[in-house]
């Protein structure tokens, strides 16, 4: 090793972000090592790395003892006060031990050590930057498909979209460009590993708050989403300002905003309802776009029995009951509907005084 070693040393520290010490005493701990290693030696060794020159030397630690058992760790005190005078029992004393042919060792394991550390800070770096990013959304090239799993290029690392993450339907090709959730970032010894995905519920919401500026700034807000990926999601949303329109800032104009969102989703449809803080009138809104004309609300079981017109029944219930499905997901809410029809024979189930008429409220 050498000056001009050194000096790159220091810029290599300053470029990664590493302080230089952490990497002279990760260069001084390998020396110790391949010390040992190439000179079969079992003494107490340290050795010593010029920050400024790169020189470096060896020295062999022994205690100074009375009785002299190993002469490779232990030192009489007849040779130690040849040295200095001052030592006493039981201080350590440094000989230099520094091999002739040890050059060419220190400077490939200096070498090696670096890099090793520069690896190991930058994946420090980057497991730092993306665990601060959970729940964030990413954009990304998909790189190549191996065993079902997706591999997707975010610059700097390679994330990982798992066959359940992946939407029903949604093909991937290499150089495709999508948009994901982070789900996880794991620590590993081959780097952080990032977890994403294409069909969590705060997709959804991410991709509104890039697309309507006022979930941005805090004037809407999205209450709750449910989503069956790659068919259809409900969002709640609301306003805590009475001049703006929390469903209408979120449709956009001529409908842009939501579209941006369904294309992004590769066809997945998107209902937009206002939430409210009375449970009533939030079931109602969420069995959208059915129309509802009766709620009656448990709160001790949190059940909500909802009577629709008879020729919307089929709407309210939805495609194999998604719609109710998701309704119930959005609001947290469990939803038994009947017809006008129906309730008004089910003695049992309907009884006036328990409910709510939704178009009077």
């Amino acid at each position: 090793m050498n000056g001009e070693f050194m000096q790159a040393l220091q810029q290599l520290a300053k470029e990664k972000g590493i302080a230089e010490s952490v990497l002279l005493d990760a260069i001084e701990a390998a020396l110790i090592s391949a010390y040992k290693r190439s000179f079969g030696s079992v003494q107490n060794v340290r050795v010593s790395v010029d920050p400024v020159t790169g020189e470096f030397h060896v020295y062999a630690r022994k205690t100074v003892s009375e009785n002299v058992e190993d002469p490779r760790l232990e030192m009489s005190p007849g040779e130690a006060w040849a040295i200095d005078h001052r030592y006493e029992m039981g201080d350590i004393v440094e000989v230099e031990v520094t091999p002739k042919d040890f050059g060419r060792i220190a400077a490939q394991t200096a070498k090696q050590v670096v890099v090793q550390r520069i690896r190991e800070a930058e994946r420090g770096i980057i497991f730092e930057e993306f665990s601060s990013r959970e729940s964030d959304i990413v954009t990304g090239i998909v790189q190549r498909i191996e065993q079902k799993n997706v591999y997707v290029d975010l610059g700097k690392v390679e994330a990982i979209l798992g066959p359940q993450e992946q939407m029903p339907g949604e093909m991937y090709r290499h150089g495709d460009r999508l948009k994901a959730y982070i789900v996880e970032v794991k620590k590993t010894t081959k780097g952080p590993q990032i977890l994403i995905s294409r069909t969590h519920p705060g997709l959804l919401k991410r991709l509104f708050e890039l697309e309507v500026p006022e979930i941005y700034d805090g004037v809407v807000e999205i209450k709750s989403v449910s989503r069956e990926p790659g068919s259809r999601s409900k969002i709640a949303v609301h306003s805590r300002d009475e001049n703006v329109d929390s469903v209408g800032a979120c449709v956009g104009p001529k409908g842009m905003r939501v579209q941006t969102v369904v294309l992004e989703l590769k066809g997945e449809k998107v209902d937009i309802v206002k939430w409210s803080a009375d449970p009533v009138r939030f079931v109602a809104s969420a069995l959208s776009p059915a129309k509802v004309l009766l709620v009656n609300v448990s709160e001790h079981d949190k059940v909500a029995k909802v009577v629709v017109p008879d020729y919307q029944l089929s709407l309210a219930i939805g495609k194999e009951g998604q719609n109710a499905r998701l309704a119930a997901k959005l609001t947290g809410w469990k939803i038994d509907i009947k017809s006008d029809t129906q309730a008004k024979n089910a003695t049992e189930w309907f009884k006036i005084g328990q409910f709510v008429e939704v178009e009077e409220m």
